[in-house]
C-alpha cells in the first residue's frame, strides 16, 4: 500500500497526525488481540469438554441400543433456546440461559417403565448438544474478531506505520534541500549584489 503525500508542511502535518492515531491504537489492538486469543482458546477448550461429555454420555447408553428402537423419539422436543448476549473485547457472543422443552403426554401404563428415563436422557443429551453448539458459535465469532484484529496490527505494524514515517523522513529531506537551496540561491545572489556595488 502505497501512501500518497505531497511535498508540502500541509501534507507532513496530515502524515504526522495519522501517524500518532496509529501508533496510539496499537497497544490497545494488541491487547484486543491478546484478549481475543485467550477467549478462542478458553471457547475451543470448552467445546471439546462439552464434545468429550457428550460423546461420554452416548457410550454410557450404547449398550441400550435396542430399547431405544421401542422409544418414540417424538415424545421430546426441543421447543425454545434462551440466549443472551456478552461482549468480550468488543465482540458479541452467543450465552446459553435456558432450553425449554416439550414433551409430549404419554401414558405410563402401557409404555415401558423405563419411558420417564428415556426423556430424562434425551434431554440431557440436548442440553449438552445446544450447549456445545453455542460454544462452538462462540469460538467462530472469538476467531473470527481475531483474525480481523490480527490482519490490522499487521497492517500498522508492518505497513502503515512504517509507510508513514518513510512518507515523513521523504518530506522532510525535500523540504530540507529546499531549504538549503533556498539559502545558497540567496548567498549567491547577495555576493553578486557585493561585488557589483565593489565595481
Amino acid at each position: 500500500m502505497s501512501i500518497k503525500f505531497q511535498y508540502n508542511k500541509t501534507s507532513l502535518q496530515t502524515l504526522d497526525k495519522q501517524l500518532k492515531v496509529r501508533e496510539r491504537a496499537l497497544p490497545t489492538l494488541k491487547n484486543k488481540e491478546s484478549a481475543l486469543r485467550s477467549e478462542v482458546k478458553r471457547a475451543k477448550d470448552r467445546a471439546a469438554e462439552m464434545e468429550q461429555e457428550l460423546e461420554k454420555e452416548l457410550g454410557r447408553y450404547e449398550d441400550m441400543v435396542r430399547l431405544w428402537g421401542e422409544f418414540d423419539a417424538s415424545l421430546v422436543k426441543v421447543e425454545d433456546v434462551d440466549l443472551s448476549v456478552k461482549k468480550i473485547a468488543g465482540v458479541l457472543t452467543p450465552i446459553l440461559e435456558d432450553i425449554h422443552f416439550n414433551i409430549a403426554p404419554y401414558n405410563p401404563f402401557t409404555r415401558p417403565v423405563w419411558f420417564a428415563d428415556g426423556i430424562v436422557i434425551l434431554r440431557n443429551l440436548a442440553r449438552l448438544g445446544i450447549e456445545r453448539e453455542v460454544w462452538l458459535r462462540k469460538m467462530e465469532l472469538l476467531d473470527h474478531a481475531r483474525k480481523k484484529t490480527t490482519q490490522k496490527v499487521n497492517l500498522y505494524e508492518k505497513v502503515q506505520i512504517p509507510g508513514f514515517e518513510d512518507a515523513m523522513r521523504k518530506i522532510k529531506r525535500f523540504l530540507e534541500d529546499e531549504e538549503n537551496l533556498s539559502k545558497s540561491a540567496q548567498k549567491i545572489v547577495k555576493t553578486r549584489q557585493e561585488q557589483e556595488v565593489e565595481l
